[in-house]
């Protein structure tokens, strides 16, 4: 009797406020709003002006300042690592995209919001994720694992007594996760991610090259050329940067060869990475990963040939997930189209909206 009040609570409070479902992520911000799909993708960047404390710009409009700011304004990156550094930054962020998620569609209430973390986050950092969220107007909280809301993104049932592996490779976060029966079995997270790989770029340019370039065109390069393994086409792409011998503007080509020389640690990093996770899982569910393979999430499964060289270091089938950028954000539109059903997939919420008798 006490659940069937509680979903027609739930429906009433629905009809005066909108769903929100977000991918807090240290490169990206995914926004999702119930009944109108994902609606906002913007880096996860504010500018702040140091003299008023005002924010100048959020998303795409403060990426676009990176590097490019006066003394006076900087451009703050306020989850790094999948964490929050910066909480008021982060709750103007927050409160930004909500408000531009829901205009011309705000109600009565505020947004009901779903939001993914890292794995292994503290409950610390858990509270200031769901206090943020909360100072941006968002009347009710829930926070689930990246790689849990990635595999209900991508529709895998993780509801059965069956293991199911993601690897979900972020901005600041790689989350290693096998889950069954609604909850997490065996998990890692590492700073191993797409913001390594533009370090490592960075670093290859200057100790091979005495070329500095920034990180904004250390992840151009990443996405134009980055590859695992030699292709029969050989990738070549510009970098621009200051010569550091004579301290000019200088202009060299990069190919992806130069790009598999500086990440190629960091892959064999989160290599023994994913080892360690499958070494310390029970054998039932290593059986069910053999069958069913590993799915790949995140901007990171993108890399070219990163598939194949897991599979061949692994010995397990990997597979891109379909449309890996918003796996974790389309998850949480699946927790919210039923929330009673995915509740035990959530982390634990002390702040539910549930009547009293």
């Amino acid at each position: 009797m006490r659940r069937t009040g509680t979903r027609w609570w739930n429906r009433i409070l629905e009809a005066f406020s909108n769903d929100i479902g977000i991918d807090l992520g240290t490169a990206n911000t995914l926004v999702y709003v119930k009944g109108r799909g994902i609606v906002i993708n913007e880096p996860s960047i504010v500018a702040v002006n140091q003299k008023t404390g005002q924010v100048v710009a959020v998303g795409a409009q403060a990426k676009d300042m990176v590097g490019r700011t006066p003394t006076h304004i900087v451009a703050v990156q306020p989850v790094v690592d999948g964490v929050i550094s910066d909480f008021e930054i982060t709750s103007e962020m927050l409160a930004y995209l909500i408000n531009k998620a829901q205009s011309g569609h705000t109600k009565l209430l505020g947004p009901r919001v779903v939001i993914g973390v890292p794995s292994g986050i503290t409950s610390v950092e858990v509270r200031a994720v769901r206090d943020a969220a909360r100072d941006a107007g968002a009347r009710e909280v829930h926070i689930i694992e990246e790689p849990m809301a990635a595999a209900l993104g991508i529709e895998l049932p993780v509801h059965e007594p069956t293991g199911n592996m993601v690897i979900d490779i972020g901005g600041g976060t790689t989350d290693i996760g096998i889950m069954a029966l609604s909850g997490i079995v065996n998990a890692k997270n590492l700073r191993i991610a797409g913001d390594r790989f533009n370090r490592d770029i960075v670093s290859h340019a200057r100790n091979e090259y005495k070329i500095l370039i920034g990180e904004k065109t250390a992840e151009e390069i990443k996405i134009a050329v980055a590859s695992v393994a030699p292709g029969r086409d050989k990738l070549e792409t510009m970098a621009r940067g200051r010569d550091l011998v004579t301290g000019l503007p200088r202009e060299m080509s990069l190919t992806d060869q130069d790009v598999r020389n500086a990440i190629g640690h960091s892959i064999e990093e989160l290599v023994e990475a994913v080892k360690e996770v499958l070494e310390t899982t029970p054998p039932e569910i290593i059986s069910d990963i053999m069958q069913r393979g590993i799915y790949l999430a995140g901007g990171g499964a993108l890399i070219k040939g990163l598939p194949e060289f897991l599979t061949h270091a692994i010995g397990v089938s990997v597979i891109v997930a379909p449309d890996p950028l918003t796996a974790v954000v389309r998850g949480t539109s699946v927790v919210l189209d039923d929330l009673d059903a995915y509740r035990e997939a959530l982390l634990r919420n002390d702040d539910e909206l549930v009547p009293t008798e």
